[in-house]
């Protein structure tokens, strides 16, 4: 099966990526065709007064999808904006999307209604769902590995390949989203992890700053004294632990100590503490190691750019041909 997915420029990684880049990982392990990209057009529609940082922070996602695992000899790491051939499909795309659909996507309404330190009025944010789908149906991909609330972007590319194939002729296969093992990671705050939510853990952190993160992070609020008993199931810890504690007596001992009282809320968080700094610690080493080989690490980033705009302009030859635009 061809893989297509993407992260935006909108800084570094968080946890909640870890998640979905392990599965990318176990997608190219299985000895699937994937193309890995990072988003820097889509930046645009909510960091469009950060554009100086954007090459920076793309450079910094390469590493860590390298520090993941993600082979450049098996998927194709590229960058989105040096793939002309997405604008031209999105325009196209953007004559078959109707308003009222596009208004409807729930992460356009979500963002619109929790972001209110930005201008999010501009048409660039409205059909930003129509560039995702133009980056996903570009490469024809069978499967495309999302969180839950990516699910709806998916199924808006599936609904315009098939208008897409209904008006011209047929083009684009319909791809299926593929959810991860652990779909949503929670922020600190309970809220979803979100860079514009700034209630994230970075996957390029250090030990200190990692408890410093997890140390005050929002627990069951009905645990208020150290002598409550709690929920695990209603604390955002708990999927922590589920995401990033292997160890089924370590998982047994954080439910029963917390139903019980018998441990408190930092303890149950130095247990977390010490798990996430074995999985992290070997991502560390990686990132620092492509701090010190840059030419290697841009080599890399340029051949998979040329890898991917030789597929994009195979696929925008038989879109122009479909739709009788061609000169």
């Amino acid at each position: 099966m061809r893989i297509l997915s993407g992260t935006r420029s909108t800084g570094l990684l968080h946890l909640g990526h870890l998640i979905n880049l392990e599965n990318w990982k176990n997608l190219q392990d299985k000895g699937n065709e994937c193309y890995y990209f990072v988003a820097d057009w889509h930046a645009l529609t909510s960091h469009i007064d950060q554009t100086k940082n954007y090459r920076k922070w793309t450079i910094e996602i390469i590493k860590s999808y390298l520090a993941v695992g993600l082979n450049p000899e098996q998927s194709c790491l590229f960058v989105q904006s040096a793939i002309k051939e997405h604008a031209e499909l999105t325009l196209l795309f953007s004559m078959l999307s109707p308003v009222p659909r596009l208004e409807r996507v729930p992460t356009y309404k979500d963002q619109k209604e929790n972001i209110k330190d930005k201008d999010l009025s501009s048409a660039g944010f409205l059909i930003y769902p129509v560039l995702m789908s133009a980056d996903i149906l570009m490469y024809k991909p069978g499967g495309v590995p999302v969180g839950e609330d990516q699910i709806y972007h998916v199924e808006l590319a599936r609904e315009i390949a098939r208008k897409f194939n209904n008006t011209f002729s047929q083009v684009f296969p319909e791809p299926e989203p593929l959810l991860s093992r652990m779909p949503k990671l929670p922020g600190t705050d309970g809220r979803k992890m979100s860079k514009s939510y700034d209630n994230f853990i970075l996957i390029d952190t250090n030990e200190k700053e990692l408890w410093k993160s997890l140390a005050p992070m929002k627990t069951d609020p009905a645990r208020k004294r150290r002598t409550d008993a709690g929920d695990p199931e209603k604390c955002p810890v708990w999927d922590y632990h589920k995401a990033f504690t292997n160890d089924q007596e370590e998982l047994d001992w954080v439910i029963n100590g917390c139903k019980t009282a018998e441990i408190g809320c930092i303890d149950c968080k130095k247990c977390l503490f010490k798990n996430l700094k074995d999985r992290l610690e070997p991502i560390w080493e990686k990132i620092h190691y492509y701090d010190k080989h840059e030419s290697e690490l841009m080599d890399i980033i340029y051949s998979g750019n040329k890898r991917a705009k030789d597929f994009a302009s195979k696929t925008m030859d038989e879109v122009r041909d479909a739709i009788s635009i061609r000169w």
